[in-house]
C-alpha cells in the first residue's frame, strides 16, 4: 500500500504492521492526515507530524495506528505526557498491536520508568508475529539491561512509606516550622 507523499511526490512505504484491512474503513480525510503525519515523521518534522496526526485522530478517534504515531511524534517533540497518553490509548484500542506495545515500552525505558517498560515489553512479546519484531524486542531489552548494569539505580517509589518513615518526616517538618517561626520573631 504505497501512497504518494502530499508534499514531495515521493512514495511512502507503510510499515508492515500497518498494512491491514482495518485502515480501509476510515474516512479519506483521516487517512490523508495520517499519511501527511507519516511524511512529517519521515522528514524529521515532528511538529508537522503532530498537527497532521492530531487531525487524523480527531476525525477517527478509534484509529490506533494514528495514535501510535502521534505518540511517537509527541515524544520526538519532547511532549512526554501527551506521548504517553496517546500510546496508552492506542494499546487500549488495540491490545494486540506489537507497534503500540513496543513504542510504549521503548518510551518508558527512555524515561527510566523501568517497571512499566518491562510490563509493556512483556505485552509486546505476546503480540510478536514475525522474527523481525522478536529481534527488535530482543534488542530493546538488551539495551535496557546494559543501561541497568552501567547506570545508577533509580528508585521506583512503588512501595508505600512505612509509618516510621512518615513519623520521622513529620518530625523533621515540625522542627523546620518551629525554626522558621523562631527566626521570624
Amino acid at each position: 500500500m504505497n501512497t504518494p507523499s502530499p508534499n514531495t511526490g515521493e512514495v511512502l512505504d507503510f510499515p508492515v504492521e500497518l498494512r491491514s484491512s482495518r485502515t480501509t474503513a476510515l474516512s479519506a480525510n483521516a487517512l490523508q492526515y495520517f499519511q501527511q503525519g507519516l511524511a512529517g515523521l519521515q522528514a524529521g518534522n515532528a511538529v508537522q507530524a503532530v498537527a497532521a496526526l492530531s487531525q487524523s485522530v480527531d476525525l477517527a478517534p478509534a484509529f490506533a495506528d494514528a495514535r501510535v504515531f502521534l505518540g511517537i511524534a509527541h515524544s520526538l517533540s519532547c511532549e512526554i505526557y501527551p506521548a504517553i497518553d496517546q500510546l496508552e490509548k492506542a494499546t487500549e484500542l488495540e491490545p494486540d498491536s506489537f507497534v503500540a506495545q513496543y513504542a510504549l515500552a521503548q518510551l518508558y525505558f527512555k524515561l527510566r520508568i523501568v517497571e512499566k517498560g518491562y510490563e509493556r515489553a512483556e505485552c509486546a512479546l505476546r503480540c510478536v508475529t514475525n522474527i523481525e519484531q522478536r529481534k527488535m524486542l530482543t534488542q530493546l531489552l538488551r539495551e535496557e539491561k546494559a543501561r541497568e548494569r552501567n547506570g545508577i539505580p533509580r528508585p521506583s517509589f512503588s512501595k508505600p512509606f512505612t509509618a516510621s518513615a512518615l513519623f520521622i518526616a513529620a518530625g523533621g517538618l515540625a522542627a523546620a516550622l518551629v525554626a522558621i517561626f523562631i527566626h521570624l520573631h
